[in-house]
């Protein structure tokens, strides 16, 4: 079934910006300002500066955005899971026609923005070391000048004077009058910081920084980054005395020594002159006693000493003595073994002698002489008994000499040109070049005919 077309002119056709406008006028009609809750998911911080994160609960979730002027107050940085509370508008972001709410204020759920700030740099300087124990430096037991960084008009200052005058009264004070409350107090407060360190000369010398208790908002000068920097910047000791015993600010855990008020303070940095002149009394007597007992056992131990102390001409006597016996002893010594020496040599001579070189060469003279005649007999006799075997080798060469034999008529024949000898008639042929060894001389000639065994064969 076909349904009826709608009347063209009752169709009413919105373009989708046309639309996207509607939607957000009705939205940000309806919802001027809101204050909202959730949870941060996936924030951003561009270079732009603006904050983009998701707010979230159980159920859903909405974009927001917060444009730098805004966050640029905010006294904590947002991050993924924190809970917070905004007040925004709710409006439509057109591009991409998603809806949105714009925060103008937000505050972390359940503590406010200035304890989260605290929290959060708190975290982040402990892990730069800036309250690392190792950076701690140690406070003068006596320092030579106190320098006081507290407001000039409140209590505070004149319960720390009092208290120091009353422990140590001629102590050396300089007070550095500062804001501790307000936009202006971390400028002053960090001058004043810089001012001690370069006015100060002695190692000896303590700053401390004071004032008197407060809420979280009334210490938040002393909660900041450049407070808590220049405290731990600084080359002379620094006393942190804030608040009252159960606050604690970022410059405390920079400082390099907390008080939990600040006439504490005043206490710890000097101590009781009348105790100081108590214990040097108490010392200096001990160290009399001592010095003098020290001087008693020296004396005595020289006087031991000089008991056994033997005079010099004595010594020098017993010590002349001793030398005589040595040089006795030594010349004892000296003759015996010089009487050994000559008997020795005399064995030795006398060795000597007995193995005289003239009777050895003597004696091996006469056996030279025998030696020789020995010798000629015996290469006399070798000579006639090899003439005799040279004369039989002799004969038997010449015997077997192919010369004598050729000079008895006989000839030797070979063949042309590798001058074999030739033995057999069957081993040359017809025209072959034969060569004839004769007792004087040699003839060449050429074999006409052969004869084998007696018998003659034609060539």
């Amino acid at each position: 079934m076909i349904s009826t077309p709608i009347n063209q002119m009752d169709r009413k056709i919105y373009s989708v910006s046309q639309l996207t406008d509607n939607i957000k006028s009705l939205l940000e009609e309806s919802f001027p300002f809101i204050w909202i809750s959730g949870e941060i998911s996936n924030f951003k911080k561009p270079v732009s500066g603006h904050y983009y994160f998701t707010l979230k609960d159980n159920h859903t979730q909405i974009s927001a955005v917060m444009f730098r002027g805004q966050n640029r107050n905010l006294k904590f940085l947002p991050e993924d899971g924190m809970k917070i509370t905004g007040f925004g508008r709710i409006s439509v972001y057109q591009p991409r026609g998603a809806y949105q709410i714009i925060l103008e204020y937000i505050e972390p759920a359940g503590a406010g923005a200035l304890q989260a700030a605290f929290e959060q740099l708190k975290a982040r300087l402990s892990e730069e070391g800036l309250f690392d124990e190792k950076f701690k430096k140690p406070l003068p037991l006596l320092p030579s000048k106190i320098y006081l960084i507290t407001s000039a008009t409140g209590s505070v200052v004149h319960d720390m004077i009092r208290v120091l005058h009353r422990r140590y009264p001629n102590v050396e004070i300089l007070i550095l009058p500062v804001k501790v409350q307000g936009n202006e107090a971390i400028d002053e407060i960090v001058s004043a910081i810089s001012m001690v360190n370069t006015i100060a000369k002695a190692d000896s010398e303590v700053a401390i920084i004071a004032r008197g208790g407060g809420s979280l908002e009334d210490l938040s000068a002393f909660n900041s980054e450049k407070v808590a920097r220049a405290v731990f910047a600084s080359q002379i000791p620094v006393v942190s005395a804030i608040g009252h015993e159960t606050d604690f600010t970022i410059a405390d855990f920079a400082a390099d020594l907390r008080a939990p008020t600040p006439s504490a303070a005043a206490e710890l940095v000097v101590p009781v002159k009348n105790d100081l002149l108590q214990n040097q009394a108490v010392l200096f007597r001990q160290l009399r006693s001592q010095f003098k007992q020290y001087l008693y056992n020296r004396f005595t131990r020289i006087q031991n000493l000089t008991r056994h102390l033997v005079h010099p001409r004595k010594r020098l006597q017993d010590l002349t003595l001793r030398a005589d016996d040595i040089f006795l002893k030594m010349t004892r010594t000296f003759k015996q073994s010089l009487i050994q020496k000559n008997q020795h040599a005399t064995w030795l001579a006398h060795r000597l002698k007995k193995q005289s070189p003239q009777h050895q060469i003597r004696l091996l003279r006469d056996a030279v002489v025998r030696q020789n005649e020995s010798l000629l007999y015996l290469s006399a006799s070798l000579i006639n008994t090899k003439r005799l075997r040279l004369k039989e080798l002799t004969g038997r060469l010449n015997a077997l000499n192919p010369l004598a034999v050729i000079n008895r008529g006989y000839s030797i024949t070979r063949s042309l040109p590798d001058k074999t000898i030739i033995t057999d008639s069957s081993t040359v042929s017809a025209g072959q070049l034969l060569e004839i060894l004769l007792a004087k001389g040699k003839i060449i000639c050429r074999v006409e005919k052969e004869k084998f065994h007696g018998k003659k064969e034609n060539i």
